[in-house]
């Protein structure tokens, strides 16, 4: 705080607000606010500060400004395999900026960098292809790189005449990187070519030459079994243990539900509850009951997920290392759980017979598949059957005989009107194929499996739809703050492209920017060779989810 009360930050961002500002450097900012002493160390601090923030940007001779001004924008790199690549600004809605591969400098893919918009360059690129920018798209330079997207690499040794050096396993990091083998430092392993190794980046300076590294770590032989999962989670920088604390903190949480948990919670015990999973899950964290109401009009759908919150407390060793990973991560010969077994496959995982705690969803529906009403609870079930997802076809493909088949064929009922009903208000059928890859416990891969979205997977899927619309629409009902999932309309632009390109395997298509035209289209693909073309096509013509 200075003497007028005001802080540095502020007098700072006072000062390159000012109408006749003109670029200086820290020492002539400092004079210019008539610092003094202590405050000319701050000044240095405050200034750094803002320029990694992005709020202010350093130019030539170390002078500040503010980045509009100097036609500078900060953001994150985004580098297609092709070199180019598009920089994605931290100001909200503001479009991208086209990246040529010759302006990238040093930046590598996923860095926080600064470019200047190039207004000199004209508008030469008016098609969107591999290479080009969108003729609305403006064009920059990287000028300065804020902050390094990673310090590692994960790639292959090789060897030329004169020098070793390791390709990159991903292909948006376009420059080998030059290695000294054997490295400096003494590894357990010695690389050789054709080894999957870890490299840690060194500083990188000049365009003109590749970058360097040192060797790390030496995974084993690129072409060995399970190499190329290990790849993966050194690439991604996957935390394969839990801290000693973590570790502590679960084995302190009881196996079992105790009753003092219970206390207070909706007893659903009673009800004839169910998980559908694949067949090699270990953790089941939603299950489902549905029964007929109103005689027979109607059904009352119930969706009940694993309540982690009642062993996970908020600022806890397990709640900050969650954080820290985020998600549980699978892999084909492997899963790295978000929290320790303990939890994960145990007390909160929704077991067969035994007690477990849950949020749980109700919703109502009449006989059109209306949603009538819906409410909540802290609840405790009591699974009565783990299900797979081949199990549960098995079971609709057959007629009801049994508790278990005819509460399924039941269940299939409602989805089946709540997927009719979906597809009707214009929904998109856009389900790819999806392959199984099975490995022994060498990590060789034994056998390939075509996953099918059939009825099993639909009608979980329709019933996970429905309780998260029930969720949002009670929180939007109660004004509660909260993060939506949410696809905004798709750029028309992009949609004319993609038009252009559908025309060209000569199908008639109107419209687009109509669902029902949209819906019509991928109807008439179905089952033709290009179908997943034309759908790969479409997606990338829409804007992501978020």
């Amino acid at each position: 705080m200075t003497k007028d009360g005001r802080t540095i930050r502020e007098k700072v961002l006072g000062l390159l607000r000012a109408p006749d500002y003109r670029p200086r450097d820290r020492n002539e900012i400092a004079q210019a606010l008539g610092l003094k002493g202590r405050e000319r160390v701050d000044v240095r601090k405050t200034l750094r500060e803002l320029e990694h923030a992005g709020e202010i940007a350093r130019i030539r001779k170390n002078r500040y400004v503010l980045p509009a001004e100097a036609d500078l924008v900060t953001g994150k790199l985004s580098i297609h395999q092709a070199g180019y690549g598009f920089l994605v600004p931290e100001k909200a809605g503001a479009p991208d900026i086209f990246i040529a591969a010759e302006n990238t400098g040093t930046a590598m893919n996923g860095d926080r960098v600064v470019a200047r918009i190039s207004r000199d360059v004209p508008t030469r690129r008016d098609k969107v292809r591999a290479g080009q920018a969108s003729k609305n798209r403006s064009e920059g330079r990287v000028i300065r790189i804020l902050e390094r997207a990673r310090d590692t690499i994960v790639g292959t040794l090789q060897h030329s005449p004169n020098f070793y050096y390791v390709v990159p396993d991903d292909p948006r990091l376009v420059h080998n990187v030059y290695v000294q083998v054997p490295p400096r430092a003494k590894l357990p392993k010695a690389p050789t070519r054709g080894d999957k190794v870890v490299v840690r980046l060194e500083a990188w300076e000049s365009r003109h030459v590749n970058p360097e590294g040192e060797i790390i770590e030496v995974l084993g032989a690129a072409t060995a079994p399970g190499i190329d999962m290990l790849s993966i989670i050194r690439k991604y920088d996957l935390p394969t243990e839990f801290p000693k604390g973590v570790v502590d903190e679960a084995n302190r949480i009881p196996k079992s539900v105790e009753q003092r948990m219970i206390n207070g919670r909706e007893d659903l015990r009673g009800k004839f509850i169910v998980t559908i999973d694949p067949d090699d899950a270990r953790d089941f964290d939603d299950a489902i009951d549905v029964e007929k109401i109103d005689n027979n009009e109607g059904w009352r759908l119930g969706v009940h997920i694993a309540d982690v919150s009642a062993y996970v407390t908020p600022d806890s060793a397990l709640d900050r290392e969650a954080r820290r990973r985020g998600n549980s991560v699978y892999l084909p010969d492997r899963v790295i759980p978000m929290l320790p077994e303990r939890l994960s496959n145990g007390v909160c995982s929704l077991n067969p017979d035994v007690d477990r705690l849950t949020h749980s969803v109700f919703i109502e529906f009449d006989k059109s598949g209306r949603a009538k009403n819906a409410h909540f609870a802290r609840s405790v079930i009591r699974s009565a059957k783990r299900l797979t997802y081949k199990q549960a076809y098995a079971i609709l493909q057959s007629k009801p005989n049994g508790e278990l088949s005819r509460r399924l064929h039941d269940a299939w009922e409602l989805a089946s009107l709540l997927r009719r009903k979906r597809f009707e208000q214009g929904s998109l059928d856009l389900d790819f194929p999806e392959v199984k890859v099975y490995v022994d416990e060498n990590g060789k891969p034994t056998r390939l499996e075509r996953v099918e979205n059939d009825e099993s997977h639909q009608l979980i899927e329709e019933f996970m739809l429905a309780a998260n619309e029930a969720v949002a629409s009670e929180l939007r009902h109660r004004s509660i703050a909260t993060i939506y999932r949410v696809h905004e309309d798709p750029d028309p632009e992009k949609l004319g492209e993609y038009r252009e390109f559908i025309l060209s395997f000569g199908y008639k298509v109107g419209d687009l920017s109509h669902r029902k035209e949209v819906q019509r289209f991928l109807a008439s693909i179905r089952g033709k060779p290009e179908e997943q073309a034309l759908k790969v096509g479409l997606l990338k013509s829409l804007k992501r989810a978020r």
